[in-house]
């Protein structure tokens, strides 16, 4: 029955064992699976969806339903274990879906990039439900987040941009940007981004997502060639600025679909360094998510674009991603050479003739050595939580965390930074020296709207209590979680 979400045909069925595997992990009932499935669909408006135990049975049995119950399926085991869980993970069939509605397989055209710019964020500002942009976001993984930004690398066709010139612009020819105006939407970009590292996501996403939108609405108006693609790179920089602030207040699939129009936007400015950390902002998001191995091919496709043009600075930050892929993927030999080649590159920062771009600036010393202590701290985990790779981590992290200290701008790096030594002093076995800096991060967490950072501060402070319950410093430090933490950083 099609309102049950069934496909119709019972003709060779087998049981479903990928779906089995990640439903009896998941600990929930056939019976709350298909309440959720239920509940999930109204949200989207397919009021028609009406699941209940004998279907999830059936589904587990081999019957593959109809969307959009697999993208519902997907969303509900993604939010459950916290990283991707693609419908092919659930061994499902998904139904072929139009390039906006995947989310990432999106046409390279200038005029389509701003249609679904000002569309995506005009849903984002109107919509209060968190999470739910539209009724066919879901997040991409593997061949089909990758395949399509390969796409990247392809030369542009010809400018349409009219030739001839363009510094005389008319100020009275209506929709014609001046000089000044160009210049404060790039001021104000960087504002946002300063408010960012300062405040964390939560308390300017929404305005970011506003300009953003405004932005589209000038691309929409004729311009000169030199004006459009300043909007164009304005754009890339909001977008993937929403994106980020998305991903840090833990929205996903809105940070990806962010991403990837910053992507489309930064090939339509011609900027190739601006769309390599665009990539390397993915890839950060896909090993949060646990999947390095996609962060891995983000990083080499980030290297590869920008390999004739990137400045030692952004390419420096692009080897110290590259290093924590490699890090969570449990290859030590190769960590250590990403790690080598970015601490050597940044060294050639202060030789580099022209200034750095604004979106850069924030890869100082002290993110260099927190990246690089990350990757260290990553391998211990992956090997076992080895203490071996921990003492690798400590000196970094310290000299990471005390930089960090003195820069007012970056609270929230500093904040991930203190729960990372946190976490290495619990692999040294040092839970004492463990929560006081897990208390410092706290209190920082209090000023910083991060959902990422509240989440990595209570997993760091549940393996203290699993592994040293009864100390009296893990006691003080659950009772200061329950006090200070807040629950939930909503964005806005």
């Amino acid at each position: 029955m099609e309102g049950n979400g069934g496909s119709g045909t019972n003709a060779d069925k087998r049981p479903n064992e990928l779906l089995g595997s990640w439903f009896v992990r998941s600990g929930w009932s056939k019976g709350e699976l298909a309440r959720q499935v239920n509940r999930r669909a109204r949200q989207l408006g397919a009021n028609h969806i009406s699941t209940d135990t004998s279907r999830v049975r059936r589904w587990l049995d081999g019957e593959n339903p109809r969307e959009p119950i697999p993208r519902i399926l997907s969303e509900l085991f993604c939010e459950r274990f916290g990283c991707v869980v693609s419908i092919e993970d659930l061994g499902l069939r998904a139904a072929r879906q139009t390039p906006s509605a995947s989310g990432v397989d999106l046409p390279w055209t200038a005029p389509q990039t701003v249609a679904l710019l000002g569309e995506f964020s005009r849903s984002d500002l109107m919509l209060a439900r968190r999470g739910f942009l539209g009724t066919s976001l879901a997040l991409s993984a593997g061949p089909s987040l990758i395949e399509p930004l390969q796409r990247w690398l392809v030369p542009a066709p010809a400018s349409p941009f009219p030739p001839g010139p363009e510094a005389a612009l008319d100020p009275r020819r209506p929709g014609r940007l001046s000089k000044p105006e160009l210049d404060l939407l790039e001021s104000t970009t960087r504002m946002f981004r300063q408010w960012d590292a300062q405040c964390g996501g939560g308390l300017r996403r929404k305005a970011v997502v506003g300009q953003l939108h405004e932005v589209t609405d000038l691309l929409q108006e004729p311009q000169p060639g030199a004006t459009t693609r300043v909007l164009f790179k304005v754009a890339a920089e909001l977008a993937e600025l929403a994106g980020w602030m998305s991903y840090d207040v833990g929205l996903q699939p809105t940070a990806q679909k962010y991403f990837v129009l910053a992507l489309h936007a930064a090939k339509e400015a011609g900027d190739k360094p601006l769309g390599s950390y665009i990539l390397s902002s993915m890839s950060r998001q896909m090993i949060h998510l646990g999947r390095p191995d996609d962060a891995l091919e983000l990083i080499h496709l980030a290297q590869y674009g920008s390999r004739d043009c990137a400045s030692p600075r952004t390419q420096s930050m692009l080897y110290a991603m590259e290093a924590r892929a490699y890090a969570n993927m449990g290859q030590p030999g190769k960590t250590k050479r990403a790690v080598r080649m970015a601490e050597d590159t940044f060294a050639e920062a202060g030789e580099w003739d022209e200034p750095d771009p604004d979106w850069i600036r924030f890869f100082s010393e002290a993110e260099l050595y927190g990246e690089n202590s990350h990757s260290f701290r990553d391998l211990a985990y992956v090997a076992g939580r080895s203490p071996a790779y921990a003492s690798l981590a400590e000196p970094l992290m310290q000299r990471a965390v005390e930089l960090f200290a003195k820069d007012g701008e970056h609270q929230r790096s500093y904040a991930l930074n203190l729960i990372g030594m946190a976490t290495v002093h619990l692999l040294q076995g040092e839970p004492e020296r463990s929560t006081e800096y897990a208390s410092q991060a706290m209190s920082i967490a209090r000023k910083v709207r991060s959902e990422r950072v509240n989440t990595r501060i209570r997993k760091t402070v549940d393996t203290a209590v699993r592994d040293h319950g009864d100390l009296a410093a893990v006691v003080d430090l659950t009772e200061q979680l329950a006090v200070d933490l807040p629950e939930t950083a909503e964005a806005v």
